[in-house]
């Protein structure tokens, strides 16, 4: 009991708290950008179980929080997306719909005229 040092073992404990805390905080950001969702430092800290304050006192976790939430802010949404490819394809879209319709006429134009053989046929035979 003579070399047991209260200071070093206080350090201790609090380095592998400190550890641990980063460990969560990680594997929660690492989560929350494979299932795309909202990082900040509310949703951060709720789902590492770990104060907000943490998060603010900590430069490094931080620093990677609000990263990571510019980066977020910054990419186009679905919605954004979808009404951008909206807006760019309107004319491609338009042509391609032309032509389907085009064939359309045609198949049906080759099929009426199929219908006036086979009713021809028909009326031969009786």
């Amino acid at each position: 009991m003579a070399n047991y040092d209260r200071r070093e073992h206080l350090k201790a404990i609090h380095a592998s708290r400190k550890a641990l805390t980063y460990q969560k905080v990680d594997e929660v950001i690492k989560r929350l950008i494979r299932a795309n969702g909202s990082i900040n430092f509310n949703s951060v800290a709720n789902e590492a179980g770990v104060a907000k304050a943490i998060l603010y006192n900590h430069p490094e976790l931080r620093e990677r929080i609000e990263t990571l939430r510019q980066q977020q802010a910054q990419a186009p949404t679905a919605k954004q997306i979808k009404r951008e490819m909206n807006e760019s394809n309107k004319d491609a879209l338009i042509e391609s719909l032309k032509r389907r319709i085009k064939k359309l006429e045609e198949e049906n134009k080759q099929l009426r005229e199929q219908l006036k053989v086979a009713y021809a046929e028909v009326y031969k035979k009786l």
